[in-house]
């Protein structure tokens, strides 16, 4: 299947490599893994994967805010609606599980199906993390 990570580092370089290790452990299964930066990639469209994977992480160390981008970033990558999707926080601070709720309203906003979502505190979790979602129908 193909599968997009979309991440949005906001100034922590993490979420990159998070990102990352998320791509590996779920290439080990044998999907097509594209990453993509929402900040600099804005024009790239999802409406051709199948599952779609976005992360973040909060952009202070207390508040659970997120970027802005990542909104603008899911109203004009295509169409997303009905996506079956999983959502990442990278932890940083003390905001991560309100930075993850508000991830996820963002993509339900759009229309996208949550399947999955988590906060994730090191890259070797990520890769655990990647090859343990079940993207198959």
């Amino acid at each position: 299947m193909r599968v997009a990570v979309v991440y949005f580092e906001s100034g922590y370089r993490e979420v990159v490599k998070t990102a990352k290790s998320l791509a590996a452990g779920i290439s080990a299964g044998n999907h097509m893994v594209d990453l993509i930066n929402g900040e600099t990639d804005s024009d790239k469209k999802l409406t051709g994967y199948e599952y779609i994977i976005i992360g973040a992480s909060p952009i202070s160390f207390f508040t659970g805010k997120i970027s802005d981008k990542v909104g603008k970033y899911l109203n004009s990558s295509g169409m997303v609606t009905g996506k079956r999707s999983y959502a990442f926080i990278r932890k940083k601070g003390l905001g991560s599980a309100k930075a993850l709720r508000n991830l996820m309203m963002e993509m339900e906003k759009e229309g996208m199906m949550l399947k999955v979502s988590d906060v994730l505190f090191s890259t070797v979790e990520a890769e655990a993390a990647g090859k343990r979602l079940h993207i198959k129908k």
